[in-house]
């Protein structure tokens, strides 16, 4: 076909090859040439963040990201954060204190969960509500979702030792 170019993209520790037109979203990609449909399409534009996945452990909106620019780069997407069956912890914490209840925001949340607390383990309140900016719920009114992220830190530097 006309104007595909073959790309590489490494998700969640596979490598997979496609062929892809050169303006195609890495949203795009995960969902109908890769199958991973964790990250959701919604308003396009940025402002919702429920597209999110992690780029070299960094929260991005997949729906604004060039599948061509993510070539070399570690992604990640709320199908590669439970390990052999298990929940991640911030996936733990989310169901254990409520932070989910459509589940529609829920894989945005949680990655951008675990970008802040690559970089800050031990954020404030306001941290919190800084790293959560343009991520959107209608359900939880926000609450439960900042509960489960000070919970998923507690129970990570308790597991740490720290």
């Amino acid at each position: 076909m006309k104007n595909l170019l073959p790309i590489s993209l490494r998700v969640n520790g596979e490598t997979h090859d496609v062929l892809v037109p050169p303006w195609r979203t890495l949203l795009e990609v995960l969902r109908e040439h890769l199958g991973l449909t964790g990250a959701k399409r919604s308003c396009q534009e940025g402002q919702c963040g429920t597209c999110t996945v992690l780029i070299d452990g960094k929260a991005v909106n997949s729906c604004l990201y060039l599948a061509v620019e993510a070539q070399g780069k570690d992604i990640q997407t709320i199908e590669g954060l439970a390990t052999g069956g298990n929940l991640d912890q911030i996936q733990k914490s989310f169901v254990q204190k409520g932070g989910i209840q459509c589940g529609f925001c829920t894989p945005g949340f949680v990655l951008a969960t675990k970008s802040l607390l690559n970089e800050n383990p031990n954020p404030s309140e306001d941290d919190i509500r800084t790293a959560m900016v343009g991520h959107l719920c209608r359900c939880t009114g926000y609450v439960q979702i900042i509960e489960a992220i000070q919970d998923a830190a507690s129970q990570l530097k308790h597991e740490s030792g720290n």
